[in-house]
């Protein structure tokens, strides 16, 4: 089998201020209503995502329309996820915005801005959603309620929290840059939803960089390595959920394709869909090296806890 694509980036040379980030949530201007115009419609003869984040075309023993079909399905899943995890990210920003609220400062504007961006992009995700559902001829399944997902990750450490978005921040950089960004094959339509969303999560990442020195630096040690004890009980819970909605997937491709893949067949979609998922959502953001980075920063041991988690799901 081939071996799944790594995603690395460089550590990013970025000004780390609420003063810039602010500016550049500024300049970075775009509506729902743009993104999705109704008078364009998504290309179902072409791939949503590039592979490097599906791994269809490892998949043989499925015909090319069912890799295509399964292509459909993950960007389906890979925005509803996204959104999934911003249900949980949204309420942590506004809290941190609160505890600064009275001094009406820099710090909280961009805070502020930072929770109105992400509940566009949950507003931009249902409506992908409601409009995919109307022209794809089969439902597909997917894990929740998020709300119950996100106040089971709310009730960690917030340090834990903290993490836990930083490494979702930086995984949706390394997607864009390394995957969809020189992807001339996939749907331009859902390439250009891709662009928007990552062009405000790059802000996001470093809020968050600030948001995590901020917490490490009153921290005790005895804090700092709960941090880490709950940023991995949080992608535990995540990494749950992927398996649940790989069966999902398996179950929508079948349908959709009108046949019942032999038992055989069946488990190897599921066991290479699972390790594609994990790839995807919880190994590429551990090792991404500017996650890395700030994990050194607070614990080497803590950081070698991680690399060896994220080596375990890469198996």
């Amino acid at each position: 089998m081939t071996a799944l694509p790594t995603f690395e980036t460089r550590p990013q040379r970025v000004t780390l201020s609420y003063e810039a980030a602010l500016r550049d949530a500024h300049d970075i201007q775009w509506r729902v209503e743009d993104v999705l115009s109704p008078k364009e419609h998504f290309d179902y003869e072409k791939p949503f995502l590039p592979d490097a984040l599906v791994h269809a075309a490892e998949l043989q023993a499925l015909t090319p329309f069912e890799r295509l079909t399964l292509n459909h399905i993950r960007a389906k899943t890979y925005l509803y996820l996204f959104g999934f995890v911003e249900e949980f990210i949204l309420p942590f920003v506004l809290d941190q915005a609160r505890s600064s609220v009275h001094g009406a400062n820099v710090r909280t504007r961009a805070l502020l801005a930072f929770a109105d961006e992400e509940a566009k992009h949950i507003d931009l995700f249902k409506r992908f959603e409601k409009e995919f559902d109307a022209t794809f001829r089969t439902k597909i399944a997917v894990i929740g309620p998020a709300d119950a997902v996100a106040k089971q990750v709310l009730a960690h450490s917030t340090l834990g929290v903290a993490l836990t978005i930083l490494h979702l921040e930086w995984l949706t950089q390394a997607h864009f840059v390394e995957s969809v960004k020189d992807d001339q094959g996939i749907d331009p339509r859902f390439a250009s939803l891709l662009k928007h969303h990552w062009q405000e999560e790059a802000q996001h990442a470093k809020l968050d960089t600030l948001l995590v020195r901020e917490l490490a630096s009153v921290a005790s040690p005895a804090e700092i390595d709960k941090a880490f004890d709950d940023y991995l009980a949080i992608a535990g819970i995540l990494d749950g959920g992927l398996a649940a909605q790989v069966a999902f997937d398996v179950d929508a491709l079948e349908q959709h394709s009108g046949r019942s893949l032999a038992p055989t067949v069946r488990a190897e979609v599921v066991r290479q869909q699972t390790r594609s998922y994990r790839r995807t959502f919880l190994v590429a953001g551990a090792r991404h090296p500017a996650f890395v980075e700030a994990l050194k920063t607070l614990s080497v041991a803590g950081a070698k806890r991680v690399e060896a988690a994220a080596h375990a799901l890469d198996a």
